[in-house]
């Protein structure tokens, strides 16, 4: 028996199919992956304000020792200033220490219903595919049969003729 010729358009169209589903699995895994990566850029941004802070606080203390050494003993008083800066930014800090966790968790939460919709929604596409495949599975057997009587055919006219 030989080949029909629409085997290779079967054999083409399911390697298709089978590609889109590999597609829409690796676009899920992309999706997480860029939500983790998400929650680690603001942790690492968090760590970066938070140094950030210091370093602001000590350049304006810097600031200050050297205003206090080039002015009279007197003239200000640089311990009350310096303690307003501190707490100025030890309040800023805070606020955003309390914002950061509070958008780390939401992001957490998120990641959690992502994780869980997307394998809902990969084992949909799969048994979505799977039937897809199995139709398409049928469709050719029916035009592989169909073929097949047509050659047969062909050769019993072939023979009487």
């Amino acid at each position: 028996m030989t080949q029909n010729p629409f085997t290779a358009v079967f054999d083409a169209q399911r390697t298709a199919v089978e590609q889109s589903q590999n597609l829409t699995h690796d676009a899920l895994e992309a999706q997480k992956a860029s939500i983790s990566a998400l929650s680690d850029a603001m942790e690492s941004s968090s760590s970066l304000f938070e140094s950030n802070t210091e370093m602001t606080k000590g350049a304006i203390h810097a600031y200050f020792d050297a205003l206090e050494a080039s002015m009279p003993e007197d003239a200000a008083d640089f311990d009350e200033m310096r303690e307003l800066v501190d707490d100025g930014f030890d309040s800023a800090s805070e606020a955003q220490t309390q914002s950061m966790e509070s958008m780390l968790e939401m992001l957490d939460e998120s990641e959690a219903a992502y994780d869980e919709f997307a394998a809902n929604y990969s084992e949909m596409v799969d048994s979505s595919f799977d039937a897809v495949l199995e139709a398409h599975g049928q469709v050719e057997e029916n035009v592989s049969a169909v073929a097949e009587n047509v050659e047969d055919a062909t050769d019993e006219f072939d023979v009487s003729a």
